[in-house]
């Protein structure tokens, strides 16, 4: 019985969505944060899916034309 809820862990663990990793987060301009993200940033995707979450700051940046 043990061995089947490490097999339920480490599946659930492995098969986590739409998480790329820190390594994709930074690459893109973002920072993994643990819970929320602070005032100023939006969650742009997830690190470790549901904990660790990769914000990004909010630009206020216009274009002229």
């Amino acid at each position: 019985m043990g061995i089947l809820w490490f097999i339920f862990i480490f599946v659930s663990l492995t098969s986590h969505g739409d998480a790329h990793g820190p390594d994709s987060c930074n690459h893109e301009g973002g920072l993994c944060r643990i819970g929320n993200c602070i005032s100023g940033e939006y969650l742009a995707r997830y690190c470790f899916e549901p904990i660790i979450l990769c914000c990004k700051s909010l630009s206020l940046t216009t274009s002229k034309s």
